[in-house]
């Protein structure tokens, strides 16, 4: 076996362990750590790195554009979606965020739907946790929104109709009737100005 023919193999090799060691990254990583990691220098590693995102980039004569890139941000290298598919990307995250629920967020979800509209505190008071987190991501996932401002200057939540598709009822009306599960207005109302 020639020289040439063992370079060209470490070389595949180093692509290949910098490409493995990129795909783990969950923030950039430092020339000089992926250098000590595949055991070469940092100015070779570098050449690399640029080979590896002239590849994905579509650059490189019998390559083609990927659906991921390489960039180099913030003092090191990760790897990206590419902005060509953020469409498709978006549309995806937003379908897979639209899926289960945790019990927490269900739990909330109810709360709001019973007693719209109602306060965070109040929220809170029946729970008997603390609820931001909960209604963001309620909020962020369409399912709940601001209906207004209580007299103490706090929002009101209630449902959406996107509450009512994911549901499947036509309105709040179809709801089942909790009313002996949950406390009464004065005491959620004597709670919540505790917590507000």
């Amino acid at each position: 076996m020639n020289t040439d023919q063992d370079e060209t193999r470490q070389a595949e090799r180093q692509l290949g362990a910098l490409e493995a060691l990129l795909l783990l990254a969950d923030k950039p990583m430092p020339t000089a750590r992926l250098a000590a990691a595949i055991g070469a220098s940092e100015a070779d590693t570098d050449a690399l790195l640029r080979e590896i995102q002239a590849d994905y980039a579509g650059q490189l004569p019998g390559s083609r554009e990927r659906g991921f890139e390489l960039r180099e941000v913030g003092g090191g290298w990760r790897m990206y979606t590419n902005p060509h598919y953020s469409e498709i990307v978006s549309a995806h995250v937003v379908a897979e965020q639209s899926g289960r629920l945790s019990v927490p967020a269900l739990e909330t979800l109810a709360v709001i739907a019973y007693r719209q509209p109602v306060t965070r505190a109040q929220i809170a008071a029946i729970r008997g946790v603390n609820v931001d987190s909960v209604v963001r991501t309620l909020l962020a996932r369409g399912l709940v929104e601001e209906v207004g401002v209580s007299v103490t200057g706090a929002g009101l939540y209630g449902t959406t109709d996107r509450f009512l598709e994911a549901m499947g009822m036509n309105s709040l009306a179809e709801l089942a009737p909790l009313a002996p599960y949950l406390p009464e207005e004065t005491e959620i109302h004597e709670v919540a100005k505790e917590i507000e």
